[in-house]
């Protein structure tokens, strides 16, 4: 079975070095994840050169810390105490341990008594008493262990620091110059917030993945999601940051809305949570892993269990195991029929390679792509059949393998916008590789003497033996 959905495994003390990275590969990870807001630069830089060694065809994701507010570096974890005060502090003065210190330096401006604010994804909870300077004092509402760097929350408050602090524009420079492929930006609020870190990238090809974390990112959803390269659901801070009770219906919504735009969607967070330090799941953490494949996630996530947990290498298994089975189970089909008028040639193209795929024995749905545009607009789709992305670019091959059941093949082909005779050179690359074979039903889809652009425009649909008997192919490449 060849499963469809991706696995994204974030990289950490416990599977930093070479032997654990090709081990998680073996289980079935598909794209590094890599947190921006732990480690040094160095260690990022070191991670990263040796993903790229071991395998030049895995992407990376980099996320950066952008508005989340996190506690600083502490000099000792703090015990808490229902009912005792604690205080947050922006002056960068006072003395750790004495004071929590916070990443966002005008917290205090943005808040007052009354409001609520959330630590490690909304388990610790503080009310604000009083805010003095910069200081804010908090009665603690349930006991338990405060750490360095863990993520801040204040719900239905708008935070007015700006999109990027200076770390995350040094960030940025760093994700280029080490060819990341995907940055994920935490607290997007609206297109403009996308159109900001893009400009900063100056025109480098690094996709943009926006975390959909507060009500102000879902209020302005549709508009991120088209602004974005693909898009995460950061169910930690979203559930701290909304309403706990909603998770599933804003998970549903997200997932549509992304899949409907032809955009990958990350679903993150807790999901093999027990397995930090338990070899086994929970029956209700198999049933959420499931839910998101049904739903039509494109990548599923898992933090903690692989950066820091005891079993990285079962929880990748664990999870490629239940997408697999689910992915081809007796179950409702996952193509999504989208009623919505769209007017783009490519999309409709994807529609019609479903259509095909369902009344047809199609094995294999082969698209030509210099951009990597092309196997998104099919991916929305949901195809049972395997999408092969073929491209010229190893950097493109990574860009589409975020897409949902989306293989990349990097060959050395030259595209023409004058004929269309690469498309059966490249089939025949493919036959004498063994990609494709006599017996294979395949549905091509290609650019022909496009007016504007590179989109997609045209579908062919072969028989593969009849192309080995008409053109006189062999897997003799010598030939």
């Amino acid at each position: 079975m060849i499963r469809k959905t991706k696995i994204i495994a974030t990289l950490g003390p416990a599977t930093c070095e070479e032997p654990q990275i090709r081990r998680l590969i073996a289980e079935g990870l598909d794209i590094v994840r890599l947190n921006g807001s732990h480690n040094t630069l160095d260690w990022h830089r070191t991670v990263i050169r040796r993903v790229r060694a071991i395998s030049p065809l895995i992407p990376i994701l980099l996320d950066i810390p952008g508005r989340k507010v996190r506690t600083g570096i502490l000099a000792k974890d703090v015990p808490l105490t229902l009912g005792g005060v604690l205080v947050f502090t922006t002056d960068d003065s006072d003395a750790p341990g004495e004071k929590i210190p916070v990443t966002y330096r005008d917290l205090h401006l943005d808040l007052r008594a009354g409001h609520i604010v959330l630590a490690d994804d909304g388990t610790l909870k503080f009310h604000v008493v009083e805010v003095r300077g910069r200081d804010i004092i908090c009665r603690i509402e349930n006991a338990g262990i405060l750490r360095s760097s863990k993520g801040l929350n204040v719900p239905y408050v708008k935070l007015n620091g700006p999109v990027l602090a200076d770390r995350d524009r040094r960030m940025l420079e760093f994700a280029c110059a080490e060819g990341v492929d995907f940055i994920g930006v935490s607290f997007v609020e609206s297109a403009s917030h996308v159109a900001e870190v893009r400009k900063l990238l100056e025109g480098r090809s690094v996709g943009i993945v926006s975390k959909i974390e507060n009500k102000y990112g879902l209020d302005n959803l549709r508009e991120i999601i088209i602004a974005s390269d693909g898009v995460m659901i950061d169910r930690g801070d979203l559930t701290a940051e909304t309403e706990l009770e909603t998770l599933a219906i804003m998970q549903k919504r997200i997932l549509r809305e992304a899949q409907l735009h032809g955009k990958p969607v990350i679903v993150a967070t807790e999901m093999l949570h027990t397995m930090i330090h338990n070899p086994q799941p929970t029956k209700a953490e198999v049933n959420d892993i499931s839910t998101a494949v049904l739903d039509g996630a494109s990548a599923l996530m898992l933090s903690g269990e692989t950066a820091i947990g005891d079993f990285p290498e079962q929880a990748i298994s664990l999870m490629s195991r239940v997408s697999s089975v689910v992915e081809n189970a007796d179950a409702p089909e996952l193509a999504a029929d989208f009623t919505e008028k769209d007017e783009m040639i490519p999309s409709a193209i994807g529609g019609a390679i479903l259509e095909l795929c369902r009344k047809l024995p199609v094995t294999k749905v082969i698209c030509l792509t210099a951009s990597g545009f092309a196997p998104k607009m099919i991916a929305k789709y949901r195809l049972r059949q395997p999408i092969l992305a073929v491209t010229n670019s190893i950097e493109v091959g990574r860009k589409v393998s975020m897409s949902w059941g989306v293989q990349p093949i990097v060959l050395e082909l030259k595209f023409s916008r004058e004929s269309a005779d690469h498309i059966i050179r490249t089939l025949k690359d493919l036959y004498e590789r063994s990609i494709i074979s006599s017996d294979d039903l395949i549905i091509v889809t290609a650019v022909k003497h496009p007016r504007a652009g590179n989109k997609m425009n045209t579908i062919e649909i072969y028989h593969v033996n009849d192309l080995v008997e008409s053109q006189g192919w062999s897997r003799d490449r010598t030939t």
